[in-house]
């Protein structure tokens, strides 16, 4: 079997043990998250239907042969279940990794190119996760407020569209009062700012000072 990431994308894999024992090989001694092809659990799936029925068949029969085939086949029934238990694990590992970095930066500087479908609902579920509670946590801490959690909120689309960065909109204000410096939820530190001051600030930003009378909208 070729050692090229990128075949497995022009074709289908014939599951065999052996290509199980190569892809584990693969995601263990790789650090991104390897390819597989797009009918991989289907394929995986039948194999072992396979397996489990050609088992079923050997142990209704009833001469040593047959015996010997049987546990042979059992074993090997057993050793690919132990592959495909530490494959998953290895890319669970990768996605959980994969989700915490996307919500301490942008979930569109990570590459999810290589998740299976079912993966991909695992990283967005994890993603929409630790960005509720870091929100409710971090942001508000750095606020000097207590953590509050939104419980009700936009869960992940149930067949999630690939994530399009959004150019950051801003407000043209002026400021009635001064204001010290804070930090806003994207992390980033504004101010301080003096009365009559103008700056062009994120619009969730320049709407709560507004709100709060510290600021005024002015015409762009």
């Amino acid at each position: 079997m070729p050692d090229n990431t990128n075949s497995q994308e022009s074709k289908e894999i014939n599951i065999t043990y052996e290509t199980l024992h190569e892809l584990l090989r693969r995601e263990k001694n790789r650090e991104d998250i390897q390819k597989l092809d797009v009918g991989f659990l289907n394929e995986v799936a039948g194999y072992l239907k396979e397996k489990i029925e050609l088992g079923m068949q050997q142990r209704a029969k009833n001469d040593l042969f047959a015996a010997e085939e049987t546990r042979k086949a059992e074993l090997q029934l057993v050793n690919i279940k132990k592959i495909l238990r530490e494959l998953y694990e290895k890319r669970e590992k990768k996605i959980l990794q994969m989700a915490v970095d996307a919500s301490r930066s942008s979930s569109s500087l990570v590459d999810t190119a290589n998740l299976l479908k079912e993966e991909k609902r695992i990283f967005d579920e994890l993603v929409y996760l630790l960005n509720k509670y870091r929100k409710g946590i971090l942001y508000h801490l750095m606020e000097g407020m207590n953590p509050n959690i939104q419980e009700k909120g936009p869960k992940p689309d149930p067949e999630p569209k690939p994530v399009v960065k959004e150019e950051k909109k801003t407000k043209l204000i002026r400021f009635v009062t001064a204001v010290p410096k804070f930090v806003g939820e994207d992390l980033e530190v504004y101010g301080p700012f003096e009365e009559n001051d103008m700056a062009n600030l994120p619009s969730a930003i320049a709407d709560v000072l507004v709100s709060k009378e510290r600021a005024e909208e002015m015409d762009n």
